[in-house]
């Protein structure tokens, strides 16, 4: 096959989530260890960082990438779900899977997946171990696909694993409470294998992973106890940001800058300060010059999109991949500092999301361009558009996001803003990502 007809096969053969939601939902380990088992288990052989979280597993994941390729390993990064390009997924030092790694790896695994029936995630994590062990790569950041203890990524035993933010998401599949959703994330916590806890939130979701921690011997570290990450404003389009150690009070680092610019990112860079802390004290060697570099151009070396990232200017147009309550609520209130004119909102969420507390989230005095994903799970733009009245967000219907967005452009004047968001396939779809 070629390589578009390989793509089309693995997306029309096998489940996939992305495009049609709990019914491509396959929790378990067993066929995810049959198909790594087929290929000679290369998940074993090299090591891995393991990465699990609500919100900011996926700037947690490429920041330590960055992180590690600027201090001269050879890095493999696995991501979901991509938003432009299938490859996107498996990276090595930045740069995607090549095409025909991909036409092998199924021409050559074909037989496996009849037999399996595996999902559409189950094959690209087993397709992403082994390119890893292809291209000899001295670690690989592996990023979990949705909760942690079922998913198809936890058959990995890591030098690290890193928790970020907790909260509501996935449900029908992870729990109806903050402490079960907690427990599925704190499911990749391995025996006697250091655990970094990005931010401590309550007393529940501490409770969870101290005592998940403590059944598996595994020393724990939460990250916001331990650092401080301060906001200095914005230099050349990047957040500066400095570092405290809340133990000491010691300033450990001042006038560090990230192109990684929102403002839910300083949780996850106290988050990877401490995981950089655990690695060094394993051996790893990571420098003050390649942690600044990678943190001033993680986007650049990893090829990460659509993370609070500014497209144009006058109006300013921003993205920003947030999808549930919690990661919303952050980006909106930025969104709100830098506005100085009309809010402008290009949005569109899946069907199968309870949005009513994310459109509640949203001012009623902006206007609104509703437009929805090119995505089988897809809420049609209309029926957000009745839904969002319910909450006095009022606007026109789109056909796509960038009928919406050219739209908003046009009727913006300079000193406008405009948010585009909603689902990451929302983000996905914008010409100009």
């Amino acid at each position: 096959m070629t390589y578009q007809e390989t793509i089309g096969y693995l997306y029309d053969r096998l489940p996939v989530f992305q495009h049609i939601g709990a019914r491509a939902f396959k929790p378990g380990l067993h066929t995810t260890r049959e198909l790594c088992k087929a290929l000679g288990d290369p998940q074993d052989k090299y090591p891995t960082i393991h990465i699990a979280g609500t919100n900011g597993k996926g700037s947690t994941s490429h920041l330590l990438a960055a992180i590690l390729q600027e201090s001269g390993y050879n890095v493999g990064l696995y991501t979901s779900p991509h938003l432009k390009d299938f490859r996107e997924r498996i990276r090595v030092n930045g740069q995607p899977v090549p095409e025909n790694f991909i036409v092998e790896f199924v021409d050559d695994q074909k037989s496996n997946i009849d037999r399996l029936f595996p999902s559409f995630f189950e094959v690209t994590v087993a397709m992403a171990f082994s390119y890893f062990e292809k291209a000899n790569v001295d670690v690989a950041v592996i990023e979990v696909g949705m909760g942690g203890r079922l998913d198809s990524t936890n058959v990995i035993t890591p030098e690290l694993s890193v928790i970020t933010n907790i909260s509501f998401d996935h449900m029908q599949f992870l729990g109806d409470t903050l402490g079960k959703i907690a427990s599925e994330k704190a499911g990749i916590i391995k025996n006697g294998i250091p655990v970094v806890v990005s931010e401590e939130q309550n007393a529940e979701i501490t409770d969870v992973m101290t005592a998940a921690a403590k059944a598996a011997n595994a020393p724990l570290t939460f990250a916001s106890r331990a650092y401080e990450v301060g906001y200095n404003g914005m230099v050349e389009g990047k957040m500066q940001i400095s570092i405290k150690n809340r133990i000491s009070g010691e300033l450990v680092a001042g006038d560090l800058l990230s192109d990684l610019s929102g403002s839910y990112q300083l949780k996850n860079i106290a988050g990877v300060w401490a995981a950089k802390e655990v690695l060094i004290s394993k051996g790893w060697k990571i420098t003050d010059v390649a942690l600044a570099n990678a943190l001033k151009a993680a986007s650049a070396i990893t090829g990460l999109k659509g993370r609070w990232q500014q497209l144009r200017q006058n109006p300013d147009v921003y993205c920003d991949t947030a999808h549930n309550t919690a990661g919303l609520t952050l980006t909106l209130a930025q969104f709100d500092s830098v506005c100085k004119g009309t809010k402008r909102f290009v949005i569109g969420f899946v069907a199968d999301k309870d949005i009513s507390t994310m459109l509640s989230l949203f001012p009623a005095d902006a206007a609104y361009y509703f437009c929805e994903p090119s995505n089988m799970r897809a809420l049609k733009a209309p029926e957000l558009q009745s839904r969002a009245l319910e909450y006095g967000l009022a606007g026109h219907v789109f056909d796509n996001v960038n009928e919406a967005l050219t739209a908003a452009i046009n009727e913006s004047r300079p000193t406008d803003a405009i948010y585009v968001g909603g689902s990451t396939f929302v983000v996905a779809d914008i010409e100009s990502l």
